[in-house]
């Protein structure tokens, strides 16, 4: 695309890992418009996200959407109708920034810092915390803060969302970085919002997709978690964490490691007809947010260089579920 919309780059030892794009001049109002990391690299370069593909032109990078929120689409894409199937609809809304909060580095993390990650915030360049937002708000090499508002075709609000991100590498391992990604959606004070997904409208196959949602880069895939293989023994389960092994092009391969399911929340995977992995929050039953009530999310996800095998996945756990 060419031009730098936001001029927010995350690094882990002094590699660009991931940009992120505030607002995007190419996504068409149908898309679903929404701020979105992409590219995403391995520390050896290599890219792992994919965004604007012919195949579903809204699916952006890293992002949070939902296709029905209290009826309005904020995912893209056409809308779907129960007993009418997917149906072009004047529904769309859009997620915009609002704002950057204090504590966007390292810093910033709910738990305390990440666990395992090494020492590099004292390397100049890899900004470490002194180049975080801590003296004043806003992004810095190592993560950012912001706030976002969710609104209907109309531009009324129907959510506000706290969203964290943060990365560090992964002490031991020169050939994996850790992303740390948290929001928090919150209702209005004085309207109860419906969180739905097309399995939710009578869509029968499983798609129940919406929530943290991540388009991998083209190319051959595969999924699995701890005790299954493959997209339709994936799609759908619950398990802590769920594997995406991928390769780019030039067949070098790299593996994403998934965690952060939450009670209710299901794997929704897709290796087949595209690749991608979404923590969807309304699988197979909608999730409602009592007016002035919010739902928290934090989901933390290793990017690693070469194929993992499921036993060196299972050694990343400490890290994954801290």
């Amino acid at each position: 695309m060419g031009e730098d919309l936001t001029g927010v780059r995350l690094r882990v030892r002094g590699e660009t890992v991931a940009e992120y794009v505030l607002d995007d001049p190419h996504v068409d109002p149908r898309w679903g418009r929404r701020p979105y990391l992409h590219p995403v690299r391995t520390l050896a370069g290599v890219v792992v996200t994919d965004t604007l593909p012919e195949d579903h032109r809204w699916h952006l990078g890293v992002s949070v959407a939902m296709q029905d929120v209290s009826g309005s689409n904020l995912w893209g894409g056409r809308t779907y109708v129960r007993d009418a199937g997917y149906t072009w609809l004047d529904d769309h809304g859009r997620i915009v920034h609002d704002g950057w909060l204090p504590d966007g580095h390292d810093g910033w993390l709910p738990n305390g810092p990440v666990p395992d990650a090494d020492a590099d915030a004292a390397d100049p360049g890899d900004g470490g915390a002194a180049a975080g937002s801590g003296s004043g708000g806003g992004p810095g090499d190592r993560g950012f803060a912001e706030r976002l508002r969710w609104l209907d075709p109309d531009d009324a609000t129907l959510l506000t969302e706290e969203r964290r991100v943060g990365v560090a590498g992964l002490a031991g391992r020169a050939d994996a970085w850790l992303l740390d990604f948290g929001y928090v959606l919150t209702a209005p004070a004085d309207r109860d919002i419906l969180l739905g997904s097309p399995a939710t409208n009578g869509r029968p196959d499983g798609a129940g997709y919406g929530g943290f949602f991540w388009r991998v880069a083209p190319g051959p895939n595969r999924a699995f978690t701890a005790s299954a293989e493959g997209e339709e023994r994936v799609n759908g389960s619950t398990e802590p964490w769920l594997a995406m092994v991928g390769a780019a092009g030039g067949g070098r391969p790299y593996t994403l490691v998934f965690a952060g399911l939450a009670d209710g929340d299901h794997w929704f995977v897709r290796t087949g007809i595209y690749p991608g992995v979404c923590v969807a929050l309304a699988f197979d039953r909608t999730l409602p947010v009592p007016a002035g009530t919010s739902v928290r999310r934090r989901h933390r996800i290793v990017v690693a260089d070469g194929e993992l095998t499921r036993d060196e996945v299972e050694a990343l756990r400490p890290v994954l579920t801290a």
